[in-house]
């Protein structure tokens, strides 16, 4: 009996993992005080190290998903009254085999990592992450929405690692100045850990989450033993100092650029931590230049290009802002683009206002940004709140007619408010929230207020609840609100630009209001997410009114629309013997405007697969059948969309290797013959554990039978409402290429090369315009009396009939571009860097549409290029 006894006790403890100093995920996870410093060095030599209990047992989510991790980690928590220190050692058998790719601070790296992820106010929904390579790489961000994560946040802590003959260690030192969290004298915070062994493609994570499961954050183990700190009313402030040198081509006799300019600004950042939940943010005279430039795009439709804020003042806690996506883990759409509430770009953008013509003209390239200021944080622990203020100054264009300078304003003063605030309900099972964003402009020149709204307001309310108690089904919705003021001028070509199309002439809702002096309207969606399990299905119904329009400080691709879409699938997790993960999938979705017709509708169908050898394949397609085309003609009456098919596929090989190939092919043919076809390739080269070269090519060919060119006011086309809307048949080849050199020299030095050569062509033939309204049908301008000079670009709709003839304009082109940059980034003191930056661009546009490689590389050679060099070095002063 007693032996039994013994045996049972034995096999109990062997279940639980408890050995002496160690705890287990199920258990509370204890942090320790420590009275001496602790030297960041990587190597885990200090007493604490030594007596402290150690937390172990982590568990794989890959790639042998529930099974314990293949090597042994043991981590300890250590603190004193300003920092947390977490000491780690991960062993391994074959220290040999350790990846230790060195890459700049927040990159993703194929190498073995460490991270400990925190939620400070143990609200289960937020907080941070702190990663540290094999390779000594820093790695931090935020984690928001239970499973989401934003990288863009940058902590000034510490990490070192060291490899030994044992496997590598790591020691990370966290200040509570870097964090939030409850003025109570007890502290409970929830912490998690994961382990990633790059050879492997394994995952490990003291709390493991069955990938079929939900839930991140709010599965966290309880963080103990932390007394008597403070929230820190820490000042942090950032000075900086920038020297730029500009040479540029420019004309003769110029007298605003005689083809270089120099110039030099200072500022300062400030960071003031207000008790224990709000950080106030603020900029003076504002650096908001971006380091790496935007690529170029040829773009002949009538939607808006959208490009990725760059700028670390906006990006930094931007996830606050994140407006109407709040509950679910994933969030889908079909011809749906859920406007931007908030797009942090529009605040000093490039100016708006017209530039009367002039023999030279100089107009700054963006908005000067007097002052920014913002505020987030959290109140009473479960509610989120974010406030951006800025401020932009009045800017003009300098003329010269005759050698006679003036000058006019084409910017006027601006002020830029966001409001957001989000309150979690029942620890997350729901949440409630509101945004608000002002724009206000003052003009000195009256001529810009029929050309800029004067004011806008957006408010919106969004929120989510879980259905059940096992948090698998959660219905998600927002509704939004927007007014724009302006005089009736504006506010009538508002109503008829790209987004609303109010003068469409045969819709039975959309009606041209010359008198009105405002613009106002309203939009939301509803999408019921399944969050468990391995079937997935997420179903989501939204609505944009005509008269929607948050523009002025957000983003919108279109209005006038109620769409609708169902998809479900099927995830298969565990491996096989041909597979290691599945996924198949399919679609409904129909969008229709508000006079009830569809504009858009179609079946789709998707499989993603990663092989055993891990290699990932990505396909779908999708079926559209006819439907009308309401913005075809741009603002006049409706076309047919032909059917159409799409199909694509993608594919990648294993990312562990030094060469880590990629390759893809897309296409979409209608029943008009028009079609679009693109191929991509890619190839990262690993030539050394610091030095990663990319390239990636890819082509493009756009056959458009019906590409817009022009309207024509014409009284004898009746047929159409009195004008011509023009078409031309499009052939559009396309050649780019993506090439990037990242040079780590150390974690905090490294030199990144971007460059981006650009070659696009277009030729039109068969120029035409819309027979009837409702149809695909055109007059082709040549044939059945009518006729086209291709010398002049003259057509005349009827030949020697009454009709007026219409001038088509030279419409193919040749356009050759070569963008790039070279940044070396330097952080000689935590949170103080020195950036040298060399941009160069050139580009130049023909009308010569023969697409010839070798004689467009050769006129990127010989065009002259615009050369900026750029100094820029901040200090952080932590007070």
């Amino acid at each position: 009996m007693p032996g039994k006894m013994i045996l049972l006790c034995c096999l109990v403890i062997m279940i639980m993992g408890i050995t002496k100093g160690e705890n287990k995920p199920e258990d509370e996870i204890t942090a320790v005080k420590v009275n001496s410093g602790i030297t960041i060095d990587g190597l885990l030599d200090e007493p604490v190290w030594k007596t402290t209990d150690f937390v172990t047992g982590f568990t794989q989510l890959d790639p042998e998903e529930g099974k314990t991790s293949s090597q042994n980690t043991r981590v300890y928590i250590a603190y004193d009254d300003k920092s947390l220190y977490i000491g780690a050692r991960m062993y391994d058998t074959a220290p040999d085999s350790i990846y230790a790719n060195l890459v700049r601070r927040d990159e993703d790296a194929n190498s073995d990592q460490f991270t400990v992820y925190l939620d400070p106010y143990n609200d289960k929904r937020s907080g941070n992450y702190f990663g540290i390579t094999a390779a000594g790489t820093l790695k931090d961000g935020v984690l928001y929405n239970d499973e989401w994560d934003d990288y863009t946040w940058d902590g000034v802590w510490e990490g070192e690692v060291h490899i030994d003959k044992e496997g590598w260690t790591a020691e990370m030192k966290i200040p509570f100045s870097q964090l939030k969290f409850k003025s109570d004298n007890v502290q409970t915070w929830g912490i998690d850990f994961k382990r990633d062994i790059a050879r492997r493609h394994e995952r490990d994570y003291l709390i493991y989450i069955p990938k079929n499961e939900s839930g991140f954050v709010s599965r966290f183990a309880n963080l103990q033993g932390i007394r008597n700190i403070k929230p820190s009313n820490q000042l942090e402030i950032l000075p900086y100092v920038t020297s730029k040198a500009s040479f540029t081509g420019h004309s003769t006799n110029d007298p605003f650029n005689d083809g270089s300019q120099y110039s030099a600004g200072l500022g300062a950042d400030l960071k003031y931590g207000i008790g224990s939940n709000l950080t106030l943010n603020a900029s003076i005279n504002p650096d908001f230049g971006q380091v790496e430039i935007d690529p170029a795009v040829i773009n002949l439709s009538d939607v808006e290009t959208f490009f990725d804020e760059k700028r670390p003042f906006f990006i930094e806690g931007s996830n606050i802002f994140n407006f109407g996506q709040g509950g679910a883990r994933s969030n889908w759409g079909f011809n749906w683009g859920s406007p931007d509430l908030f797009y942090s770009r529009r605040i000093g953008r490039s100016p708006q206002g017209s530039i009367p013509d002039a023999d030279f003209t100089s107009v700054p390239d963006g908005t000067h940004i007097l002052g920014a200021a913002k505020l987030t944080g959290k109140i009473d622990g479960d509610i989120n709140m974010g406030v951006i203020q800025a401020v932009t100054q009045r800017e003009y264009a300098d003329l010269s007619t005759g050698g006679v300078r003036s000058g006019t304003e084409i910017e006027p003063l601006s002020y830029y408010g966001v409001f957001r605030v989000q309150k979690d309900i029942n620890k997350g099972e729901q949440g409630l929230g509101f945004i608000s964003t002002v724009t206000n402009r003052f003009f000195k020149d009256n001529r810009l207020k029929d050309e800029i709204n004067g004011q806008a307001y957006t408010g919106g309310i969004d929120g989510w609840t879980f259905l059940d108690g096992n948090n698998e089904w959660v219905l998600t919705g927002w509704g939004g609100m927007s007014y724009v003021g302006g005089t009736q001028k504006r506010i009538l070509d508002l109503q008829q630009n790209a987004q609303h199309y109010f003068q469409r002439p045969d819709s039975r809702t959309l009606k041209l209001d010359s008198s009105a002096a405002s613009l106002s309207g309203y939009a939301g969606r509803l999408a019921l997410n399944k969050q468990k399990g391995n079937i997935f299905l997420n179903t989501a119904l939204g609505i944009i009114s005509p008269g929607f329009d948050v523009n002025d400080l957000g983003f919108l691709w279109r209005t006038n629309m109620i769409n609708y879409h169902f998809v479900s699938g099927y995830n298969w997790n565990e491996p096989t013997s041909w597979f290691r993960y599945l996924q198949l999938g399919g679609a409904l979705f129909r969008t229709y405007n508000f006079d009830g017709q569809i504009n858009w509708q179609g079946f789709y169908g998707l499989a993603n697969m990663t092989t055993l050898n891990y290699f990932d394949i990505s396909m779908d397609g999708a079926y559209n059948p006819r439907t009308i085309n309401d913005r075809g003609t741009r603002g006049g009456p409706i076309m047919l969309n032909l059917p159409g098919y799409q199909f694509d596929i993608y594919s990648n090989t294993d990312t562990r290797s030094n060469f880590v190939f990629s390759a893809g092919f897309n296409s979409y043919i209608q029943e008009n013959h028009s079609k679009n076809w693109g191929v991509s390739a890619g190839v990262n080269y690993r030539p050394s554990a610091n030095v990663l070269i990319s390239i990636s090519p890819s082509y493009s060919k756009n056959i458009d039978n019906s590409q817009y060119i022009n309207t024509f006011d014409d009284p004898l086309a009746s047929e159409t409402y009195g004008k011509r809307y023009v078409f031309g048949e499009l052939d559009q080849n396309t050649l780019s290429a993506g090439i990037r050199l990242n040079w780590t020299f150390t974690p905090d030095l490294s030199l990144q090369f971007y460059a981006q050569p650009l070659i696009s062509t277009g030729k039109y033939a068969r120029y035409k315009e819309l027979a009837e309204p409702g149809t695909y049908n055109f007059n082709i301008y040549g044939e059945n009396g009518s006729a086209y000079n291709p010398e002049t670009h003259f057509a005349d709709p009827d030949g020697s009939g009454p009709a007026q003839q219409v001038d088509l304009g030279e419409n193919d082109f040749r356009f050759v571009s070569l963008r790039g940059n070279a940044v070396l980034r330097w952080e000689y003191l935590p949170g103080s860097v020195v950036y040298f930056v060399w941009t160069q661009t050139r580009s130049e546009s023909y009308t010569d549409p023969e697409f010839q490689f070798k004689r467009a590389v050769t006129s990127l050679t010989d065009l002259h290029p615009d050369n900026i060099f750029l100094i820029k070095m901040t200090y952080w002063l932590n007070m």
